[in-house]
C-alpha cells in the first residue's frame, strides 16, 4: 500500500511580491498594476497599498542602512555598523590620520566661481537713453507709432535717425532695436501750439502753423525741440532759411 506524501511548496513566494518600501512579502493584489500586458510580479508596482496610503507605523519601518530582502542579514544586525566601518570613520575624523594620509599630495586650491556679466533685465533701461539702441541683423531700427485715426504703423529707420528722435523727445526706447513715436500728427501739432501759447516766435502775433528752426531741407526733423509756433506769413517768408538768417533779414527790413 502506497501512501502519498504531500510535498512541501517549493515556491512559497508565488503570488506574492516584496514591497520596496516596508520590505515585507505581500499578495499581488496589494500592489498597483502596471500599464502594459506584463503579468505576475513584474506587472505590479513596487510599493504596497499600505505604504502608499501612509498607514504603516514608524516603528515597523526598517532602520537606515538595513537590508530589505529577507534572505540577507537581520535588520538589527544590518543596522549596526561593523567594527571595520567604525574604525574607518574614526580614522577619517582623526586629524593626525588625515595629515598622514595627505602627506606628499599637494592640495589643489579651490576653484573660484567665474563671474559672468548678467544681461540687462527687461524694463530696466531708460526709455530716453539713445545709447541703448542696437541695430537688427538687417542694420535698421524698428520704429512704430499710430496715425490720427488710431491705426498702427511700422517702418525701419537708420540708427542715427532713431537716436536723434529719442534725444529730441519725439520717441522712446522700447527695446534694443525698437523705438515708439510718442505723438501722431494731430497730437504733435496741438503740443507745439499749446506749448508756445499760439504765439508766433518771430513777430509775436497769433500763430497757428508749425515751423522747423532747422529746415528739413538742411537735416532738421519734426521733433519738439526743433519745431516752433509761427504765423502763416512768417512761415512762408522764412521758407528753408535758418532762424538766425531769417531774423537778420527781418531786422534789415525793419531798418
Amino acid at each position: 500500500m502506497t501512501t502519498e506524501h504531500s510535498e512541501p511548496n517549493q515556491h512559497p513566494h508565488i503570488g506574492t511580491k516584496l514591497c520596496a518600501q516596508c520590505g515585507e512579502m505581500k499578495p499581488l493584489n496589494e500592489f498597483l498594476r502596471r500599464t502594459g500586458r506584463r503579468a505576475g510580479g513584474q506587472g505590479r508596482r513596487g510599493t504596497c497599498r499600505d505604504c502608499r496610503r501612509g498607514r504603516q507605523s514608524v516603528e515597523s519601518l526598517p532602520a537606515k542602512g538595513a537590508v530589505r530582502h529577507p534572505q540577507h542579514a537581520p535588520k538589527s544586525e544590518a543596522a549596526q555598523p561593523s567594527a571595520d566601518q567604525g574604525s574607518q570613520a574614526a580614522s577619517s575624523s582623526d586629524p593626525a590620520t588625515r595629515k598622514q594620509r595627505g602627506r606628499g599630495h599637494k592640495r589643489r586650491p579651490a576653484a573660484q566661481p567665474r563671474l559672468l556679466a548678467e544681461p540687462p533685465k527687461r524694463g530696466t533701461h531708460d526709455p530716453a537713453d539713445a545709447s541703448y539702441l542696437r541695430t537688427t541683423a538687417s542694420g535698421f531700427i524698428r520704429m512704430r507709432g499710430k496715425t490720427d485715426n488710431g491705426r498702427r504703423w511700422y517702418q525701419e529707420v537708420e540708427l542715427e535717425l532713431a537716436q536723434i528722435l529719442v534725444r529730441e523727445g519725439a520717441a522712446v526706447v522700447v527695446n534694443r532695436s525698437t523705438i515708439r513715436r510718442l505723438y501722431s500728427n494731430k497730437e504733435f501739432r496741438k503740443l507745439i501750439l499749446t506749448r508756445d501759447n499760439y504765439t508766433c516766435r518771430f513777430c509775436g502775433q497769433y500763430g497757428d502753423t508749425i515751423d522747423h528752426e532747422l529746415p528739413r531741407a538742411k537735416g532738421g526733423h519734426t521733433t519738439p525741440s526743433n519745431c516752433i509756433c509761427a504765423c502763416y506769413e512768417c512761415n512762408q517768408r522764412k521758407a528753408n532759411r535758418d532762424v538766425d538768417e531769417f531774423r537778420s533779414s527781418l531786422e534789415d527790413e525793419f531798418v
